[in-house]
């Protein structure tokens, strides 16, 4: 039976809920759309959790309502304990584009006046808040999010403000209160009294998640809760719905052992994945940019036919192109490529990276579902190694790993490609 439901704005960040869930002992799924509504219910019923994973933050509030609104009364209808709005841990959002504050209004129209809790932070991705102040790890230095460098200069929501008040509250007319870490001796009792629409939720451990889980899953006994939040909120909520089941364990990958050669299709402009690449092509990978997408298909497959270890197609610096037009068209021409070299090579592994335009990627390779495969910490917090499933005999059974921009060690693409199967 279904214990709990997500809606992600994004897929990278899909993955890592549905990481976050399976760590702890509960069955998880993603989807990539909602199915009819028979077949949702026998998900339901062979899955704790059940996930759906969107493109929200990459669209304007009307779109981005019209997306969410049936997902969500949909996965409401499932009678979870909880359903959460998946976010990233940086918060990635403005008033034009993945709007949380038009998800809370949405959410709030579903699920009834209760108040909605918001946990962004992650810690173990560096993601803190304090005070309702937020504050994110780069290059091994914490920065208040307005100065960190990666979201200070995002290419589609630049981060004006670190007080998560004043950001949601460009966003929405709603009353946005707070629940701060010297008041949570009396969690339980603040939460249940406070009269805010809305209220932001300090973390600096796993031991707050832990509390904070606690707290807002005692608070779903009667109805459905709902929150929004990122991986943090995710695991906050799984270690406290978790049975006594013992996980389902990775399901294993299906090649043999040895070196495996990997596609990385990157829409990322963070300064993580730029070493990544680095890193790649130290290690012999091709490395090239998606400027024209028809050069770059047919010298990408002629270079897996040479033997090259990977190569990674990526888009480069692009500014001064609106962020919606930009995300779509590259996310386009991103999945055109990965058709292209899945279609006419051996490749069977394929990185995506970037939250904005994975889900671009995802939808247009026509891809179903997605189930983790490997061990939760075989490539660090925030990225998910899944195997995906598809009416497309091309794309069912390929090995995806899906990574946030931000995420991941310098030489995560080659210890992908040396995975052992």
């Amino acid at each position: 039976m279904v214990e709990a439901a997500f809606y992600g704005d994004d897929f990278t960040g899909s993955t890592d809920a549905l990481r976050q869930f399976e760590r702890c002992g509960l069955r998880a799924v993603l989807l990539v759309d909602l199915p009819p509504t028979d077949e949702l219910r026998d998900l339901a019923s062979r899955y704790d959790v059940i996930g759906v994973a969107g493109i929200a933050r990459s669209l304007a509030p009307d779109e981005q309502e019209a997306q969410i609104r049936p997902i969500l009364t949909a996965l409401r209808d499932l009678r979870p304990r909880v359903v959460q709005y998946k976010i990233c841990s940086t918060v990635d959002s403005s008033p034009q584009l993945g709007s949380i504050g038009r998800a809370l209004e949405v959410g709030r129209s579903i699920f009834g006046p209760a108040v909605v809790p918001v946990l962004a932070a992650q810690p173990e991705l560096g993601r803190y808040t304090v005070f309702s102040h937020h504050f994110a790890a780069e290059a091994g230095t914490i920065h208040r999010l307005d100065r960190q460098p990666t979201m200070a200069n995002h290419p589609a929501t630049p981060m004006p403000e670190a007080d998560l008040r004043v950001h949601l509250a460009a966003q929405t007319d709603l009353q946005l209160g707070a629940l701060h870490l010297t008041w949570y001796a009396e969690l339980p009792d603040r939460y249940a009294q406070s009269s805010d629409d809305a209220v932001i939720l300090d973390v600096l451990t796993d031991t707050d998640l832990r509390l904070l889980g606690q707290t807002l899953v005692a608070s779903s006994n009667s109805h459905p809760l709902f929150a929004i939040g990122s991986g943090g909120l995710s695991r906050a909520l799984a270690m406290n719905l978790a049975t006594a089941v013992p996980p389902t364990g990775p399901r294993p990958l299906t090649e043999a052992p040895g070196r495996s050669q990997v596609l990385v299709v990157s829409g990322s402009q963070s300064i993580r994945t730029r070493e990544q690449i680095e890193y790649a092509v130290s290690a012999g990978w091709l490395s090239l940019e998606l400027r024209d997408p028809t050069v770059v298909r047919r010298t990408a497959v002629a270079a897996f036919r040479d033997g090259v270890p990977g190569v990674v197609v990526h888009t480069g610096e692009r500014v001064g192109q609106p962020a919606h037009d930009l995300v779509s068209s590259l996310g386009e021409a991103l999945a055109g490529v990965a058709r292209a070299v899945v279609e006419d090579t051996k490749v069977r592994r394929v990185v995506i990276a970037g939250g904005d335009t994975s889900g671009r990627v995802v939808r247009s390779l026509g891809v179903s579902t997605l189930e983790l495969v490997s061990g939760v910490n075989d490539f660090g917090p925030g990225s998910a190694l899944c195997r995906v499933t598809s009416p497309d005999t091309t794309i069912d059974g390929l090995h995806v790993l899906l990574k946030g921009g931000q995420i991941g060690a310098p030489d995560l693409f080659e210890r992908f490609s040396l995975l052992s199967g």
